[in-house]
């Protein structure tokens, strides 16, 4: 059976001006991320595509690599749509035999999406998704349109390269054309219609952005962490993020604040990233004495670079002294602030352990802790 090389191509040069954002609204956030990423990230990871390149317009770089990461193939595209497209297969047709064109507006991208257009290549000449459409259909004048044999096309489309390519150097230079498979067509291709999906509406106006949130399915994790630091004289004891005026501190190599060590753990923990140590480790000695709220912040980084959102977050102290109760709220606001969350999405307890064990002698103070977030899952 024959290896075809695929290639993704995604058009994200527009301007997006009707999208009502500050930013072009390829870059605008849906369901915690860029609309770019979450398509490129479907692309990315699919087996069955081989390369993925992304079109943007001049001056656009910078936000496109912050979305997508440094690691991404970005290429600066025309004015019009088609000329993205055409500047695209020029780059890609020497390395691709198939090419599947996206437009960034459309965030989501199922793989079975994927899997139904490049199977139905092996037959067609293009292939495109689309949906029936259920609604009555009218003009301006009220004349009805009938509605039978009538659907919405979506992207990605994906074509031969050849006759892509053909399609495109054949297309007039004065016409712009929002539909590849109509230059496909006029040039005699055959585009077969494939099964679409509601994840891949497209997002053009403001409201557009509540509608895809609220397409998004999120998956909901929930993960533990544990620390332990010894206290010793001659210490400062920093607990959730502040300072707490007491003889003793707790000893680490960073400023062993142990609460916020356990539940960087635990964020950690929902997205299987490894330990604090994985990520700062104490053998560096950048991370001496180091405040550990950049920890905690770093966690809560890799979180949302997924699309996620932290949920809540519980704690409990174990320590016989000093008292908690007296910092409870400056704990619970300085790491709710940390994480961008609500007080009301904090909660912080502290217990003893009946005067048991290396904190019931006054040894040192543990932590444990359990967070909860939702990652987004698209597809």
């Amino acid at each position: 059976m024959t290896r075809y090389r695929t290639a993704a191509l995604i058009v994200a040069a527009g301007r997006g001006l009707r999208a009502g954002t500050s930013i072009p609204k390829q870059y605008a956030p849906v369901a915690g991320r860029g609309m770019l990423a979450h398509a490129y990230t479907a692309f990315a990871a699919h087996p069955g595509i081989d390369e993925v390149m992304v079109m943007v317009a001049e001056g656009q770089q910078a936000m496109a690599r912050a979305a997508i990461g440094d690691e991404a193939t970005i290429v600066t595209g025309g004015i019009l749509r088609s000329d993205s497209v055409a500047i695209g297969i020029k780059a890609l047709r020497d390395i691709a035999d198939r090419v599947l064109v996206h437009d960034a507006a459309r965030p989501f991208v199922p793989a079975a999406v994927i899997d139904r257009i490049i199977a139905a290549l092996d037959d067609s000449d293009g292939a495109v998704p689309a949906l029936v459409v259920a609604d009555t259909l009218t003009r301006g004048d009220g004349t009805l349109v009938p509605r039978e044999g009538v659907y919405r096309i979506q992207t990605p489309q994906g074509f031969r390269m050849p006759i892509l390519t053909q399609a495109h150097a054949a297309w007039s230079a004065d016409e712009d054309a929002t539909d590849d498979a109509q230059m496909v067509r006029r040039v005699g291709g055959r585009v077969a219609l494939v099964q679409g999906d509601v994840m891949l509406d497209k997002v053009t106006y403001p409201e557009d952005f509540a509608a895809a949130e609220a397409r998004m399915t999120w998956e909901t994790r929930s993960a533990s962490g544990f620390d332990v630091h010894r206290l010793e004289v001659g210490e400062e004891l920093w607990l959730g993020g502040i300072h707490i005026p007491y003889d003793k501190g707790l000893s680490g190599h960073s400023d062993a604040d142990v609460v916020l060590h356990a539940l960087t753990d635990a964020l950690l923990g929902t997205i299987a990233a490894g330990d604090i140590g994985t990520h700062f480790p104490p053998s560096d000695p950048q991370w001496r004495g180091a405040a550990s709220d950049q920890f905690l912040a770093h966690a809560a980084s890799l979180i949302a670079a997924r699309g996620g959102r932290i949920d809540f977050v519980d704690l409990t102290l174990i320590c016989e002294e000093p008292k908690i109760g007296p910092h409870r709220d400056a704990m619970v606001a300085r790491i709710a602030a940390i994480l961008n969350l609500t007080t009301d999405r904090v909660s912080l307890k502290a217990t003893t352990t009946e005067r048991l064990g290396f904190t019931g002698r006054g040894e040192g103070i543990a932590t444990q802790a359990i967070a909860t977030v939702s990652l987004p899952r698209s597809a």
